[in-house]
């Protein structure tokens, strides 16, 4: 049923501008030469979608002048177009220190236009000068073979947002503001984008925000009315409910709405002049008293039709405020005379002949209401962060080993020195580096980084947060129960130049699996532009693991992150299982101070064995493989089995197997592989940390049982080893979807990495062993059985088992 006229008006996108804040603040030169940047950038996002030579329609449009294949989209292009030319306006009038983010996704010419006219695109490519060849070429490469595509991706100048995957832009808006004083950054929500999950709960990102020490964001909602071919819910609930919506986000919402040109100019520059003001007031209020309290920050509703300026009607059906012009009006133009007429109208429309000069440059008197140098959006050094990229003043990593005398006789939680570790790279780094992760640093052992800065919180206290709360207005540590906002906040942060450390369960680091795979692909393409200045790592701490979890039980038993990682360019991701915590030391110092990496550690937050003093573990990260020559006794000689692992647990439960195995057969010759840096494992042609065939060989002999206990899903071994000369030899134990509420030995024999089934698995493989192991084979499997009863009975493990110790 169609609602009534009084409810249709009040969320129409069309007619004279409505908005909460009245004025009209442009002078009638001001307004002129608005609406010329605007139409000029019109003109210019409809070129670039349609066309590949008469750029400015010189002489009648031809169907040869029309791309073959018409990509892109149209429909919120020209309002984020309107918005950029708006906030250039405040930028120069309150020399703002600002960028923009684009979260509508395919909207990229809504950027680029204007970052073209600004001259920015140009400097950065200067073979699409503000000149017709120029022009021609910029117009062709826009979703085009060996161009650009419709997203705001690493080639856009002034874009650390790419908005391909909707969901993400508020988060990443805060990322980039934090420890950003005099920074705001506009992101731009579609308001498709605006039904996902991740951006519902990034509205709350204004709880972490200090308006002291931080800049601040303005979100404008681009509210066109459509996603592909359905409404959005935000542009069809009543006014008052989307009022009151954001007001219990906790902002101050500005509403402005219409589609009329000049009423619509004036609206959105008194509506931004009224925000500019109110930013500066809190952040001046907050500063001048120390005081950090929540304030109600600005943000603004901006209704437009979807596809606002193209033409209202096409063969009957409804184009401008409708679906149909979310991607391209018409894409048959070249073989539609009717159609290439229409787009030539739409075209000339914006009258280009009034905009660019007789060389197809953008007219100086319209290109000067654009801010120049680096007070452009397009060419701001934030958006481009390593520019103001500083190190870290690291401490050094080697003061916080523990001591290991002996291998294998100590136990200690891998990550609580990590966490005192983190502590002192706060304290030397407190305007440049934040501790990232949902609600669960503590649990991750990390809680030593609260004894120099709390957690962040500028929420309501209560009276007994002051009892180990560890909340604190200016607190560096960032934690919110969304690993989607945290991977945002992070994002943002490092692609501004900074630095950071973000901990996680593993169960659930597969929340941001998408998040993560779409940074790997911004830094691949980084690394293309010689442009682009590298930035900080992306470093995350995979813990609580999948062989610990006494109590939590099956649903948080899943290592597949790794295998998600292995997915993605090995340009730029590391994998590393430090299996102690003075390797986990050694790896974190090395990840800390890389750029332009997804670094991922796996090390379990519980008590485990350590097997190397500081000394050797530098030694053993370094290499990221080798032989542990205290486990092995084939030195000098052939080994009849090789024993490797990666991971804390399947490294324990393999050195159980190696004694039980040398006890059975004193002359029994075992080699001892561990690895760190996982990626050794492929070739060296596949990955820069690869080992060549030859390194491999002779850790692995050429035709030697190889048995590897392996932390994760057993098939990525085979996978990054597949072209090896032993593969045939090669038999992975690793996690296999078995599990309950179970002991840790009793989840590795359900899963057959535990001490027993490697045994038993080495006498199935050694040919000597075959038959003459049989007794000891008896042994192991009754001595698996006892354990597992133990454990059904007593609910911990076997004693024995639990507290053993490397006897050599």
């Amino acid at each position: 049923m169609v609602s009534t006229p009084e409810k249709t008006a009040l969320i129409s996108a069309f007619g004279p501008a409505r908005s909460t804040v009245q004025g009209a603040p442009l002078s009638a030169d001001e307004l002129y030469k608005m609406q010329a940047f605007w139409r000029a950038s019109c003109y210019l996002m409809v070129g670039m979608i349609y066309l590949k030579k008469n750029p400015l329609l010189r002489e009648p449009l031809q169907p040869d002048q029309i791309k073959s294949r018409i990509l892109g989209h149209w429909g919120s292009s020209s309002g984020q177009a309107f918005i950029w030319i708006h906030l250039n306006r405040i930028i120069k009038k309150y020399d703002l220190n600002m960028i923009y983010m684009s979260g509508p996704g395919h909207g990229a010419p809504g950027v680029l236009a204007p970052t073209y006219l600004e001259d920015t695109y140009s400097e950065v490519y200067p073979d699409k000068g503000q000149n017709i060849q120029g022009l021609e070429k910029f117009f062709k490469e826009f979703s085009f073979p060996g161009g650009i595509g419709s997203h705001c991706t690493p080639e856009t100048p002034g874009s650390i947002h790419e908005g391909g995957e909707l969901g993400y832009v508020i988060s990443h808006a805060t990322g980039s503001i934090l420890d950003n004083p005099d920074l705001i950054c506009v992101p731009v929500v579609g308001d498709g984008e605006s039904e996902t999950g991740p951006l519902a709960t990034s509205w709350h990102s204004n709880k972490f925000i200090n308006p002291i020490t931080d800049g601040t964001i303005l979100p404008i909602l681009h509210l066109n009315g459509y996603k592909i071919n359905n409404p959005t819910i935000l542009s069809r609930i009543s006014h008052e409910d989307l009022k009151n919506l954001f007001l219990g986000y906790g902002y101050q919402p500005y509403f402005v709405e219409g589609s009329d040109p000049d009423t619509m100019h004036q609206a959105m520059a008194a509506t931004l002049d009224h925000c500019v003001q109110e930013i500066k007031a809190i952040q001046q209020e907050a500063r001048s008293s120390g005081n950090a309290e929540l304030p109600r920050w600005p943000m603004i509703v901006f209704r437009t039709p979807k596809g606002w300026s193209c033409p209202p009607e096409i063969d009957g059906h409804k184009i401008e405020g409708f679906w149909r012009a979310h991607q391209v009006p018409m894409t048959d133009v070249a073989k539609n005379p009717e159609h290439m007429k229409i787009l030539e109208q739409w075209m000339r429309s914006y009258k280009p002949e009034e905009l660019f000069d007789e060389n197809g440059k953008f007219k100086p008197e319209l290109r000067e209401i654009a801010p120049y140098g680096a007070r452009r959006m397009s060419a701001n050094p934030h958006a481009n962060g390593g520019l103001l990229c500083k190190q870290l003043n690291m401490p050094n990593f080697q003061d916080y080993a523990i001591p290991v005398d002996k291998p294998g006789t100590i136990e200690k939680e891998n990550t609580r020195p990590l966490g005192v570790f983190l502590r002192d790279v706060m304290a030397k780094n407190m305007t440049n580096f934040r501790v990232f992760g949902p609600d669960e640093n503590t649990s991750n052992k990390l809680n030593a980084i609260y004894e120099v800065s709390k957690k962040t919180w500028m929420a309501e206290f209560l009276p007994e947060d002051m009892d180990g709360g560890e909340l604190a207005r200016d607190g560096r540590v960032m934690e919110i129960l969304s690993e989607h906002t945290i991977e945002g906040w992070i994002e943002g942060y490092l692609l501004t130049g900074r630095h950071a450390f973000f901990s996680t369960y593993e169960s659930f680091v597969h929340v941001i699996d998408s998040m993560v795979g779409q940074h790997a692909k911004w830094i691949e393409k980084c690394n293309e532009l010689s442009w682009r200045e590298k930035i900080p790592s992306l470093n995350l701490l995979i813990t609580s693991t999948v062989w610990r979890q006494d109590h939590n039980g099956f649903t948080h038993q899943d290592p597949g992150f790794l295998d998600v990682i292995s997915n993605k360019t090995p340009d730029v991701t590391r994998i590393y299982l430090p299996p102690d915590v003075n390797c986990l030391l050694s790896v974190a110092d090395h990840c800390l101070r890389s750029k332009n990496y997804i670094n991922v550690i796996v090390s379990d937050k519980q008590m485990h064995l350590q097997y190397m003093d500081m000394d050797s573990a530098i030694k053993h990260c370094t290499k990221g493989i080798g032989i542990w020559d205290w486990a092995s006794n084939d030195q000098g000689m052939e080994p009849d089995v090789v024993l490797a692992t990666a991971g804390d647990i399947p490294t324990k439960e393999a050195l159980a197997a190696s004694v039980m195995l040398r006890e059975a057969f004193p002359d029994l010759k075992i080699r001892f592989i561990n690895v760190v840096d996982l990626f050794k494992l492929q070739p060296e042609t596949e990955h820069p940390h690869g080992l060549s065939d030859r390194d491999f060989d002779t850790l692995f002999t050429l035709d030697k049982p190889i048995i590897f206990n392996f932390h994760g899903y057993p098939w990525l071994i085979h996978r990054y080893t597949y072209r090896r000369t032993n593969h045939k030899n090669l038999h992975v134990r690793g996690y296999k979807e078995k599990g309950n509420i179970n002991t840790p030995l009793e989840l590795a024999i359900r899963n057959n990495i535990d001490r027993f089934s490697i045994a038993m698995d080495v006498i199935d493989r050694v040919e000597q062993l075959k038959v003459a192991g049989a007794h000891a084979k008896e042994h192991f499997r009754n001595e698996q059985i006892s354990c597992q009863n133990y454990a059904y009975e007593h609910g911990i493990d076997r004693p024995d088992v639990a507290s053993w110790k490397w006897p050599y």
